[in-house]
């Protein structure tokens, strides 16, 4: 287990299966920057799995599935007064940080994390394994308080990840929720309301056959809700167009200039809120796509 410096916390405990070996060196990856292209690239999937969440606001978080056309798709929805500024507080499902202060760790996917991956990840993805990592973080939550989150990312790219997530808690950018993308997640009816911060999801990119950076473990979504995938009259999270108007700042919103804009590009990844015909300011890409 690696752990950041200053971090108390102690990491997973592993798990006696293969899966808790020691993993070998990953393999190396080009992590040379994609072609510039639109990116047919959507947010990875955030449905509240842990069920029905109710808020201060008096929303319930996922209790609410939204109506499907026959192809499998929402209709245009508006966004809920309730949520048209989202400041929701965090329903911790990791013990807070010690003292407040940033802690991350970094591991191997032990036998027990796969399991709580589910289906998010198979045999067949493009990446094993063994070249991915289990990370722990610190964050800041819109409720003003410091909380533990979860991704799973391209061994490749962890240390850069946990860096990255320090300047945005030194800077106290609020994110809502930081957990893994689960199989509950995948086969959810959208409710449209979820704001889960996210990377890994095996999957291939919104409109495309090809693989999303998301499943190389290359790709990191930022609070979606306040940051929506767009592409002609499709915004998803599907509840989330109030803010598609990207000239009304609130919390949580990704524009250029900002903390969690600039960490990232300053490190050589690519922003969605910078695409063409798609916009998608939840992600950024280590590598583009």
């Amino acid at each position: 287990m690696l752990v950041a410096a200053g971090c108390g916390a102690a990491g997973p405990v592993a798990a006696p299966d293969a899966a808790t070996s020691p993993a070998p060196s990953p393999t190396a990856i080009s992590m040379a920057p994609a072609p510039t292209r639109d990116r047919p690239d959507g947010p990875s999937p955030s449905s509240t799995a842990t069920g029905a969440t109710p808020t201060s606001t008096g929303w319930v978080l996922g209790a609410r599935p939204l109506p499907q056309n026959p192809d499998g798709s929402v209709p245009p929805q508006e966004t809920p007064p309730q949520l048209q500024d989202r400041r929701l507080p965090t329903v911790d499902l990791l013990p807070p940080p010690a003292a407040g202060r940033f802690a991350a760790t970094i591991d191997p996917v032990t036998a027990d994390i796969r399991q709580r991956m589910g289906s998010s990840w198979s045999p067949g993805c493009p990446v094993p394994l063994a070249e991915l990592r289990y990370l722990t973080l610190t964050f800041w939550g819109f409720d003003d308080r410091a909380h533990t989150g979860e991704l799973v990312v391209h061994a490749a790219i962890a240390e850069g990840v946990v860096e990255v997530f320090r300047e945005l808690f030194d800077a106290l950018f609020p994110i809502e929720e930081m957990r893994l993308v689960t199989t509950t997640d995948l086969q959810a009816a959208p409710t449209g309301d979820g704001n889960n911060t996210a990377a890994f999801v095996c999957r291939t990119a919104r409109g495309s056959t090809r693989y999303s950076e998301h499943a190389y473990g290359l790709a990191v979504d930022v609070n979606p809700f306040q940051n929506p995938y767009i592409r002609g009259e499709t915004v998803l999270p599907e509840l989330a167009r109030s803010y598609a108007d990207r000239t009304v700042l609130r919390p949580g919103m990704l524009v250029e200039g900002s903390p969690a804009v600039t960490a990232f590009t300053r490190r050589g990844w690519e922003w969605g809120g910078a695409w063409r015909s798609v916009r998608a300011p939840m992600t950024f890409s280590a590598r583009g796509g």
